[in-house]
């Protein structure tokens, strides 16, 4: 697991946790690597839910359906970032949305049982551990409030704006790459594509954006300290 273990320095469930101790955490945790394909489904909704999943590499999506075929993308994911561990907290036995690898890709998983209950050897790390979980949780429940934030603006314009400025400010510049097509994009503002498409020509042509495939310039924008 030496490259998983590489890449888990960097992942916020792990804070404080020195590298030559993240080999026998894992061993402790019995965490597991599956490996999934372009397009594979890595969980579906109603498929049972009791592990946190963190991606080693590749690209995951979670999406949600309504009961009338519509998809919304809940979010985009990248190596080194975690899922699902909200669901497994909670204690929801089944998700509520389905996970598709968009790659090849490898993800970890990890009981929240495991993490959360002291094992036999009395390991000394199950309490900070418990500690970045709970930070964890906190961070995504502040992505969920800007998720909501962004979907209550009234107009297409305002959603595709303050989605651009978002990804401005989270990167530092004004000039950036976002990490979605246009029709995810669409499906991640739950806004009409061809609307969508039609925002963005305006906004090009009263020189207020610049744009190519996925990368962005915001003209004249300040982003936050």
């Amino acid at each position: 697991m030496r490259k998983e273990v590489a890449i888990l320095e960097k992942v916020s469930l792990f804070h404080g946790i020195l590298p030559e101790d993240l080999e026998s955490i894992l061993t402790c945790l019995d965490a597991k690597v599956r490996e999934y394909g372009k397009n594979q489904s890595i969980k579906m909704a109603g498929d049972k839910f009791n592990s946190l999943g963190i991606v080693i590499s590749g690209n995951v999506q979670i999406t949600r359906e309504d009961i009338m075929g519509n998809r919304t993308i809940v979010a985009s994911l990248i190596e080194g970032e975690i899922f699902g561990e909200t669901f497994a907290c909670a204690g929801i036995e089944v998700s509520p949305v389905s996970i598709y690898s968009l790659g090849p890709s490898k993800i970890l998983w990890v009981s929240i049982k495991k993490i959360v209950t002291t094992c036999s050897s009395s390991c000394d790390f199950h309490s900070l551990l418990i500690q970045n979980l709970l930070q964890l949780l906190a961070t995504k429940n502040m992505y969920l409030n800007n998720k909501m934030d962004l979907l209550s603006r009234r107009s297409t314009r305002e959603k595709v704006m303050a989605y651009l400025i978002s990804q401005a400010d989270s990167q530092k510049s004004d000039r950036f790459a976002i990490p979605l097509n246009r029709n995810e994009l669409a499906d991640y503002l739950c806004i009409d594509r061809s609307a969508m498409s039609r925002e963005l020509g305006k906004l090009r042509e009263e020189g207020i954006i610049e744009f190519h495939k996925n990368s962005f310039h915001i003209l004249e924008f300040t982003v936050s300290e």
